[in-house]
């Protein structure tokens, strides 16, 4: 209506001013109601069509779309495991902070696990004290079997020296029993280090193997325990938090509620253009939007970014083959909107749907040099008829409310 408004002032009033004061025809007169189309012909030709070029003109150049809205992800609240609920720690709509414990599920055998595993770590540390004692010990009896064995050597020694001076004053078969002994002392060297060898290698290898392992559980057990607790991912908000003491839960049943990140929603605007303005959507377009959530207020946006993707369009493979002609609707071109100025979507409630106009600029077209003048007064054409567009979205703005509450019967 607005556009054949305007385009009525540029058509049909200079005609019908031509016919009343050039022509001299008055209204009621020559003019009637059954002779409007034949003596205003030319200016409501003209009307319908510059109307329907302005119109195509504005809404392929700056697109508009009332499918927009502050999209944001929520993050399921499941447990890792199984088991029935022994503690809620939270309400049923609550802020909660990373880290904080949502609820917890029953633990008895987890901390059994764990207390048996903590022994298991002790028990290794006992055996690696005793391993220790046990090389002092063989260090001792080491140095014992040495000195026995000197003892013998040296009485060997001495009684085959007699031997040899006086032959026959010591009796062979005293020698004999003493090297027989000195073998002995020997072998209880070497027994006593093979002791020691055994002790260290306890200390040094096996005991340190078995900590490891023992250690190794022992964190294992704490992180079954720790899953029994349910914490919070994220800072943000619990919603919908409905798991009671003596529920049981798991990941097949539903979430115990959604935590709903803090700031989700609050920072970027996501709008879906038809296909057609594919070619005219580009980062770094200027945008406007009125939201339902806060009325008769217009917040000024840029694109920052445009998905090259038709969401309609994505198919996964099975055993049938795809008709197109299958598919309900054509899909659209999928935009992401930030505030121009910081602060932009304060007020605006996270999930609300808003109304968006895009604006295309060819400023840097216009004052390119190499640019012909019909071209820039064509794209000064252009970018002018955007405010049809802006003046449109204001109207919207202002009667949002209206016909949210009155009209549609929303309350």
């Amino acid at each position: 209506m607005l556009e054949l408004i305007i385009c009525s002032l540029v058509t049909i009033l200079p005609d019908y001013l031509y016919r009343r004061y050039v022509q001299g025809k008055r209204f009621g007169k020559e003019i009637t109601l059954f002779s409007v189309w034949f003596e205003l012909r030319y200016g409501i030709t003209g009307c319908l069509m510059l109307t329907v070029s302005l119109i195509t003109s504005v809404f392929f150049f700056h697109p508009a779309t009332t499918n927009a809205g502050l999209l944001f992800r929520t993050i399921p609240i499941l447990p890792e495991g199984s088991g029935r609920v022994a503690e809620v720690d939270v309400g049923f709509s609550e802020d909660v902070k990373k880290g904080q414990v949502l609820f917890r599920l029953d633990n008895s055998k987890q901390t059994a696990a764990l207390e048996t595993a903590r022994r298991k770590v002790a028990e290794v540390d006992a055996s690696m004290a005793t391993a220790r004692a046990d090389v002092v010990k063989a260090e001792a009896q080491i140095q014992e079997a040495k000195a026995n064995y000197q003892q013998a050597k040296d009485e060997l020694e001495v009684k085959t020296e007699l031997q040899r001076r006086n032959p026959g004053i010591v009796p062979q078969r005293d020698i004999d029993k003493l090297q027989v002994l000195v073998d002995q002392r020997q072998a209880g060297i070497d027994a006593a280090a093979a002791t020691k060898e055994a002790a260290t290698l306890q200390v040094s290898t096996l005991l340190p193997a078995q900590k490891a392992s023992a250690e190794a559980a022992l964190g294992e057990a704490q992180v079954d325990l720790d899953k029994t607790f349910v914490r919070a991912g994220v800072d943000g908000r619990v919603e919908q938090f409905l798991v009671r003491v003596g529920d049981v839960v798991n990941q097949l049943m539903r979430p115990a509620g959604v935590l709903i990140p803090e700031g989700a929603g609050r920072k970027r605007l996501q709008a879906g253009f038809g296909q057609i303005e594919a070619g005219v959507m580009r980062e770094g377009m200027v945008a406007e939007a009125t939201c339902v959530s806060k009325p008769w207020v217009v917040i000024p946006l840029v694109v920052t970014s445009v998905q090259d993707y038709i969401a309609a369009g994505q198919f996964r493979s099975g055993e049938q083959l795809i008709d197109l002609q299958n598919l309900a609707k054509p899909g659209t071109i999928l935009a992401f909107m930030e505030p121009l100025y910081k602060g932009g979507l304060d007020g605006v409630t996270a999930g609300s749907t808003c109304i968006v106009n895009a604006y295309t600029s060819n400023h840097d077209e216009i004052i390119d040099p190499k640019t012909s003048t019909g071209r820039k007064v064509f794209l000064h054409v252009i970018d002018g008829i955007g405010f049809v567009h802006a003046l449109l979205l204001r109207i919207q703005a202002l009667l949002l409310p209206f016909k949210t509450l009155i009209f549609s019967g929303g309350h």
